[in-house]
């Protein structure tokens, strides 16, 4: 028998995917312990006992929203990996970096919920992870910077974690940082990747230039 998720990924029209895209929405904007069932059921425009049924407890639907971010994640990364496959290392960085920014700029609540899974201790019964660790290994993958994901070495873990939080506090930080630098939304998804290219393809790539 199909779960809840994936009848919400059959149908996106349904009432199950309707909900699901709004807690997401939800939870990326307060978090875990911010959010409440009535919160979202408010913003889907449904009564609480619709939820319910459709999803259960808060922690279902938290836990449906995390494997179904943890699933998206890994088909954008291989995106990213096939899109970048042949190229130079500096140019898989400037693909990587315009593909995961125009990604994350338009759904900025992964974002958030990644960074707040840093911060936020959820209830006892919640096992379900933003799989970072699988995150790394394919973005190195996709830089060219390991085999495979049994074969990544620590610093190019440390590498690639450096690349994805700046990425991510960017994007997560953006009404913080763009009055900031004084900027509105489409100047600042330019500034940022432009940033990010100028600080590191050179990391990146000095080894391969200089030869060690």
């Amino acid at each position: 028998m199909p779960s809840a998720l994936e009848k919400a990924r059959r149908d996106p029209a349904s009432m199950k995917a309707r909900i699901l895209a709004t807690a997401r929405r939800v939870f990326g904007h307060n978090g875990y312990h911010g959010t409440t069932t009535r919160m979202i059921a408010k913003a889907v425009g449904i009564d609480i006992s619709t939820l319910y049924y459709h999803w259960g407890e808060k922690n279902d639907l938290y836990e449906a929203v995390i494997a179904d971010l943890n699933e998206e994640l890994r088909l954008k990364f291989l995106e990213v990996e096939d899109r970048a496959r042949g190229q130079s290392l500096a140019k898989r960085l400037e693909t990587a970096i315009e593909m995961m920014c125009d990604y994350l700029f338009d759904h900025p609540e992964v974002a958030n919920l990644i960074l707040m899974r840093y911060v936020q201790r959820v209830d006892p019964g919640q096992t379900l992870e933003v799989n970072v660790t699988a995150h790394v290994a394919n973005i190195a993958i996709a830089m060219g910077l390991a085999p495979d994901k049994k074969s990544v070495p620590v610093k190019a873990k440390a590498q690639v974690l450096t690349l994805w939080h700046a990425t991510l506090n960017f994007i997560s930080g953006q009404q913080v940082l763009g009055p900031m630098l004084g900027v509105a939304h489409a100047d600042y998804v330019k500034v940022v990747k432009e940033t990010l290219k100028f600080v590191l393809i050179p990391a990146f790539t000095a080894k391969t230039a200089n030869g060690r």
